[in-house]
């Protein structure tokens, strides 16, 4: 008699292990039209932080900072004559760009003398023509692209 009550309590506990599995199977899936799979490891988890957001393309033609641009073609002459340490025959009205700074060509004097008008930067400077000794290539160079898509991840 022992041996058949512990063969009940056994089999009562199978039993009612195996309820909740049924129970289970027997649910429909939710009526999505996707597929619907129940394991863990499937699951992606997102990212910490913010999510990645690819850089603006950077200008070109632009000024960087630190670069001279001179109020005429006259100053920039004047401005390398002082720094070649020549007399400069008169002041010289140059300024240095402090932020970068998008530009058109408006004239090439040779690599060395550029014509430039301001289409950024800050205030009444947008739409001023300058002179500058930088060198502006005709194309961005890979440098300035390898920067803008390193930036955006």
């Amino acid at each position: 008699m022992p041996a058949l009550r512990t063969l009940t309590v056994i089999a009562a506990t199978v039993a009612g292990l195996g309820l909740p599995g049924m129970v289970r199977a027997q649910q429909a899936p939710p009526d999505n039209g996707k597929f619907s799979f129940q394991s863990g490891a499937l699951i992606k988890k997102p990212k910490p932080g913010l999510p990645d957001v690819p850089a603006p393309p950077q200008a070109w033609p632009r000024l960087d900072a630190g670069a001279i641009i001179c109020r005429s073609e006259d100053d920039l002459d004047r401005l390398a004559a002082r720094h070649a340490g020549e007399p400069s025959g008169g002041p010289v009205d140059c300024q240095i760009v402090h932020n970068t700074t998008a530009i058109a060509i408006v004239t090439r004097h040779g690599p060395g003398k550029t014509e430039v008008r301001l289409t950024s930067g800050q205030g009444a400077q947008v739409g001023t023509t300058a002179w500058t000794s930088t060198f502006l290539p005709e194309k961005a160079p890979a440098s300035a692209t390898r920067a803008s898509t390193r930036q955006g991840g």
